[in-house]
């Protein structure tokens, strides 16, 4: 059977009009600065306009301190079409893998679930957490993400929806970390299969 809630969807994050997008930060939450870098941080502050570095550089004036590891935060998406942006700074992979890395990970995946349950949000689509420039495996990634966030949705009506984006080939091992008896369904078009837009004001900072 399918899982009714989640989907596999290849292609760029930043043109999902879903509720929110998970964005994989680094700690100084303004994005990425190096031109061209291909990162998802980069394309998301470019698409999302000048606005959002201005928001989260005030959010990080008032914070003082570097953003943490596995703590995620909700800013409004300004010129993306989705609502929200769920920024989160993923383990970043110094040589072999630890149970440490392995915990972060799942943490940064939480938080963002947390977030998504707080605010009630409809549609959620996470990007890859740390399997770029931070280096973690991507299977392990995989099954980490998948299983966290399968996990989460069982007890928790929200979000209604998951969308599981990869970007890269190494990426679409989500697909083969899906529960036994499950399938996750793979679409270029996730909201034509029921996923919903949130309209609300409720990210507008």
């Amino acid at each position: 059977p399918l899982f009714p809630r989640a989907a596999l969807w290849r292609g760029d994050i930043p043109t999902l009009p879903v509720s929110a997008i998970v964005n994989a930060a680094n700690s100084a939450l303004l994005g990425c600065f190096a031109p061209g870098h291909h990162c998802i941080d980069n394309p998301i502050h470019t698409y999302a306009g000048m606005q959002l570095r201005l928001y989260c550089h005030e959010y990080m004036e008032k914070q003082g301190y570097p953003q943490p590891t596995g703590v995620g935060v909700l800013t409004p998406a300004f010129n993306l079409p989705c609502e929200g942006v769920i920024h989160v700074v993923g383990p970043i992979v110094h040589g072999t893998l630890t149970q440490k890395d392995r915990q972060a990970l799942k943490q940064s995946y939480l938080s963002c679930l947390g977030i998504a349950q707080r605010e009630q949000v409809e549609s959620l689509a996470f990007c890859c957490i740390s399997t770029g420039a931070f280096h973690f495996p991507p299977e392990e990634a995989a099954a980490i993400a998948v299983h966290t966030v399968l996990d989460f949705l069982k007890d928790s009506p929200y979000p209604k929806k998951v969308v599981f984006n990869t970007f890269t080939q190494p990426d679409d091992a989500v697909a083969s970390h899906r529960p036994a008896g499950y399938l996750l369904l793979r679409s270029h078009k996730p909201l034509l299969l029921g996923f919903p837009h949130f309209r609300s004001k409720r990210f507008i900072g």
